[in-house]
């Protein structure tokens, strides 16, 4: 009696061992089957290289300054007795600004100009004495003297009094005066600002490397932050016939039109020189490359092939695809494409989005144009 109740207590223990035994020997080969089952395809965006002409630009940035601009400033003291422009208007070429006070030099003049009248008296009576030998030639020569030493002081007195009135030297827009009526101005004082804006210089640097691709008369094209919609465009004018030593830049000027006067001096300037057209370029968008430390990469998608280099089919008849890493060496970067100097041919197609997830070799399928901005998008948040 008591050995039937052991055989049938390890007859339980039994199956309860070879249940348990078997529930975790399906665990595994359900484990098993999955790691080797096929991965399914990885879901990418994917852009063609394409080969299109492709205009070179040298960015920069520069300041703009007018083509004439001074700060006006007095050449002799004195007291202020007419400010004769208002602030920010336009003034002539030789329009009077400010009148100083002169009467000290007016007077001074009154007297060279009796002393010039004297002497020019005294000359002209002996002249006639002298042609009739009534004065020796040397006493001639000292009443020539003079006279021309009247007339020098006549004129240095007429300069300085010139001076008490300054004049606008060319036509242009006069900022917000610095001086009243009253005022007493030492040499060197500033008036105010004077700014022709009709047409703007813009200074920038580039590096020597560039000056083999600079010329006159090639375009450049600007835009300042008081105006980020427009595009402003002129040519270069000059070029610095010398390279910076500490920088080893060299300084070229632009030049453009200022029609409605919204550029003014001083603005900050990103500006570009743009080049003749070079030959045809390949193109990929920027999205494509995977910058990396060791070098600049892109995906290229090809179909996978069998031992005998057929391509491989799936099950709805289409080729299996799969990616390759390729190095590439990239140039110049504008408007979301890239310039591919090396490594790719137009007409390859290369992953554009989703690179994240993929490595060489990787099986992958293309999605649809719906699914393509989701993926990118998705990925850009991985």
């Amino acid at each position: 009696m008591l050995l039937r109740r052991m055989l049938i207590m390890l007859g339980v223990v039994l199956l309860v061992v070879l249940a348990l035994a078997a529930v975790k020997g399906f665990s595994f080969y359900q484990q098993i089957q999955m790691f080797s089952a096929p991965q399914p395809a990885i879901r990418v965006s994917a852009a063609t290289a394409v080969e299109q002409p492709w205009q070179g630009r040298l960015p920069a940035i520069g300041t703009l300054k007018a083509i004439q601009g001074v700060d006006l400033t007095v050449e002799v003291g004195g007291t202020v007795q007419q400010v004769l422009f208002r602030s920010g208007e336009q003034v002539s070429l030789s329009q009077p600004l400010i009148q100083m006070d002169s009467d000290v030099e007016q007077a001074g003049l009154g007297t060279a100009q009796a002393e010039l009248g004297l002497a020019r008296v005294e000359f002209e009576r002996g002249r006639s004495l002298v042609n009739r030998q009534s004065i020796s030639k040397s006493e001639f020569d000292r009443l020539e003297a003079g006279l021309q030493k009247a007339n020098a002081s006549v004129a240095q007195l007429q300069a300085q009094l010139a001076k008490k009135r300054i004049l606008a030297p060319f036509a242009g827009t006069i900022g917000i005066r610095q001086v009243d009526v009253g005022d007493y101005l030492s040499s060197g004082t500033t008036i105010a600002t004077l700014q022709d804006l009709s047409k703007l210089h813009v200074d920038f640097f580039l590096p020597e490397q560039a000056v083999p691709k600079l010329a006159l008369g090639e375009r450049v094209r600007l835009s300042v932050a008081a105006y980020p919609d427009e595009q402003f465009e002129g040519e270069i004018s000059a070029i610095n016939p010398k390279v910076e030593d500490s920088t080893r830049n060299v300084q070229v000027r632009a030049m453009l039109d200022n029609p409605d006067n919204k550029l003014l001096p001083g603005m900050f300037a990103n500006l570009q020189v743009l080049l003749p057209e070079t030959p045809l370029q390949v193109l990929v968008p920027e999205t494509a490359i995977t910058y990396t430390l060791y070098g600049n990469s892109v995906y290229l998608i090809v179909e996978k092939k069998d031992e005998e280099g057929q391509p491989v089919k799936d099950a709805k008849g289409q080729a299996e695809l799969l990616v390759e890493r390729r190095s590439v060496e990239t140039g110049e970067r504008r408007d979301g494409q890239v310039v591919i100097l090396k490594g790719l041919k137009a007409g390859e197609q290369v992953v554009s989005a989703g690179q994240l997830k993929l490595d060489n070799g990787a099986h992958i399928t293309i999605a649809a144009e719906p699914a393509i901005a989701e993926n990118s998008q998705t990925s850009v948040e991985q």
